[in-house]
């Protein structure tokens, strides 16, 4: 029996010496082990919890280490993360992806940041009842043709897609009109009235992106800036619709900020004379209502 034993682990020994220099030369029969051994474990976990599990998931999730990103992208995107309540992962993600893109496309990535906050408020499943969709809030069936290039009509809430192509149109509309307001105003749409409470919305986070990039404290409702109204507009005020007032609410100090250096206020006489006259384009550029209505501004 002693000798049977003896024999019997000689040869076990054997084997698996071979096994081991087979799997080391062969790199296929090693793959191929490893795929079905992994595939059974799969099928283990599976019939224990009963749920599928997916160990490539965190392949598919946009997120960033903000600590990766440079000072100043990292200011605003823990600013960014601490007002609209996300995740600083995935908002890190975003916020160095506006940095490419706007490089890019020759566009200020803080704006890009600031208009994906006024349209979504950083929810890439937003939707608005005319179409409007993701983070940028883009017009999946008039810019269907920029999508193809991502995969088709649902890369729309891809969040860097999404991104990608709303900066894009941005870029766009801002060449058509000539001027940062006028392409604002092109963006959102705004066909019934001059679209300034839009314009005056995202300039202000623009700017207040500006000095938290730049190491200021800058509160969440820092004041926002007033674009100057004319005579006629003063009197007569556009109308503005309940859902332009619910994507716009109340929470901004009706004062006026102080000048910054950095970025000193545009006179109310060269904003007019720079201005495109108000009337409706030719074809949408974006959509012909007003922006997904966010939630309101959390208190500062």
């Amino acid at each position: 029996m002693l000798r049977l034993t003896r024999g019997s682990l000689v040869l076990l020994g054997l084997l698996l010496a071979l096994a081991a220099f087979a799997l080391a030369t062969q790199p296929q029969l090693r793959d191929g082990i490893e795929s079905r051994a992994l595939a059974w474990l799969l099928e283990r976990q599976m019939s224990a919890f009963g749920v599928a599990v997916d160990p490539q998931a965190i392949d598919r999730v946009t997120v960033s280490d903000p600590q990766a990103l440079p000072d100043e992208q990292e200011r605003v995107a823990n600013w960014l993360s601490r007002k609209y309540r996300v995740a600083k992962e995935p908002m890190s993600a975003l916020v160095a992806e506006a940095f490419v893109v706007g490089k890019q496309l020759d566009l200020d990535p803080k704006l890009i940041l600031a208009v994906m906050a006024m349209e979504s408020r950083f929810n890439p499943f937003a939707a608005s009842p005319v179409g409007a969709q993701g983070l940028m809030q883009v017009m999946t069936r008039v810019h269907s043709a920029k999508l193809e290039d991502f995969g088709g009509n649902m890369a729309v809430f891809d969040p860097l897609t999404n991104l990608r192509v709303g900066a894009m149109i941005l870029r766009d509309t801002i060449r058509r009109s000539g001027s940062i307001e006028g392409g604002l105003r092109l963006y959102v749409g705004a066909v019934s009235t001059d679209g300034r409470w839009y314009i005056d919305r995202v300039l202000s986070e623009r700017d207040r992106l500006h000095r938290v990039a730049a190491g200021q404290n800058v509160g969440f409702n820092a004041p926002q800036r007033r674009t100057g109204l004319s005579t006629a507009s003063a009197s007569n005020p556009p109308a503005v619709s309940e859902a332009a007032q619910m994507q716009a609410p109340a929470r901004e100090s009706d004062a006026v900020a102080p000048a910054s250096m950095e970025h000193p206020p545009i006179p109310a006489a060269e904003q007019a004379a720079k201005a495109p006259p108000v009337s409706p384009s030719p074809e949408p550029v974006q959509r012909l209502d007003t922006p997904y209505p966010g939630t309101p501004y959390p208190a500062a």
